[in-house]
């Protein structure tokens, strides 16, 4: 048992507020326990200019943690972002874009703003689910307003942390588990299918048994992510 009272396999919390930005195209505010991010689309008549005439949209996204989302305020990253953001932002792009046939999104881009509001570990992968809920989203009510035919095959995306504490695999570390984790890694899915595995040995490094555990608990725990595909407005 954790300190938190969780079994090792068990998610925290999740929860799902819709359209809590009404002039965005979509949004949401995902929970994750104590860790909450707003994800927004915003809907633009236009792709990039090497996406021109390729008959493809684009999805894209943006990340950022508000300066009150941590114990110390955190300094907002004004005219360049820090390495971390763009890498986590690159991440939730390159996840988004796999859920769906960008022909489909053609002379359009959903642009996805994830601000993280509170801060308690597993920002990023929060934000992945939670984008992925926004674009599905959007796309049906592009569908419905006629930018688009139909609303076309969209599939399930889901993101989750694992690490290994005190030599055992856990799931869905918060900020304490992770700021002493031995190791750490992030997990996409879409589907069946991993989209991106990230793991890092920060106090150890990594066997092959926990390895195999860790992907085995984020699966099963993406699995769960999944259920608000269902049950999410």
């Amino acid at each position: 048992m954790r300190y938190n009272t969780r079994a090792n396999n068990e998610l925290r919390t999740i929860s799902i507020e819709p359209e809590i930005q009404p002039q965005a195209y979509s949004s949401l505010l995902i929970k994750a326990g104590n860790t909450h991010v707003i994800c927004a689309v915003s809907l633009e008549e236009k792709v990039p200019p090497f996406l021109d005439g390729s008959g493809k949209g684009w999805i894209t996204a943006e990340y950022s943690i508000l300066p009150g989302a941590t114990s110390s305020r955190y300094r907002r990253e004004i005219g360049k972002q820090s390495g971390r953001s763009m890498e986590i932002q690159r991440l939730i792009g390159r996840s988004l874009r796999m859920m769906v046939d960008l022909r489909v999104l053609d002379g359009y881009t959903l642009r996805v703003d994830c601000d993280v509001l509170n801060a308690d570990g597993g920002t990023r992968t929060a934000a992945i689910t939670g984008a992925a809920l926004a674009v599905r989203n959007a796309i049906s009510r592009m569908a419905a307003e006629g930018k688009i035919e139909d609303v076309p095959q969209i599939l399930e995306l889901a993101a989750i942390s694992v690490g290994v504490v005190d030599g055992e695999v856990v799931l869905d570390l918060d900020y304490v588990e992770d700021s002493r984790a031995e190791s750490d890694g992030n997990f996409v899915m879409m589907a069946d299918r991993w989209i991106e595995v990230q793991a890092t040995a920060e106090g150890a490094p990594i066997t092959d048994q926990q390895l195999e555990q860790m992907q085995d608990f984020a699966r099963k725990g993406i699995q769960q992510l999944f259920r608000l595909w269902h049950t999410a407005p």
